[in-house]
């Protein structure tokens, strides 16, 4: 897995935290997390060649639940998140309702 991040931006710490973050949560699943120096306003997110998220096609830094949960569902499927998990049905139950 990798995080490509701007360094004109000063992005590193944020790619930092989330990289904690995702072997945080994946301590078995993910070997390695690498920072990849960027420039140009780059914020990306890849797993095994795929970008799981682009700031400049999303608009903006990805929701870290949101991210874990794209990860999940590619490598750990059957994994719960816990409250990541709860936090999207919460989101999703409230967009049902009229």
């Amino acid at each position: 897995m990798e995080i490509e991040y701007c360094t004109q931006c000063r992005w590193l710490m944020r790619a930092a935290w989330t990289a904690q973050e995702l072997l945080t949560t994946f301590t078995t699943e993910l070997g390695e997390v690498a920072l990849v120096p960027g420039i140009g306003g780059v914020f990306e997110v890849r797993l095994g060649g795929e970008t799981l998220w682009s700031r400049k096609a999303e608009g903006g830094f990805p929701d870290l639940a949101h991210l874990k949960r794209l990860v999940r569902d590619r490598i750990a499927p059957e994994r719960s998140l816990g409250h990541s998990d709860r936090h999207s049905n919460a989101h999703s139950d409230k967009r049902d309702q009229p």
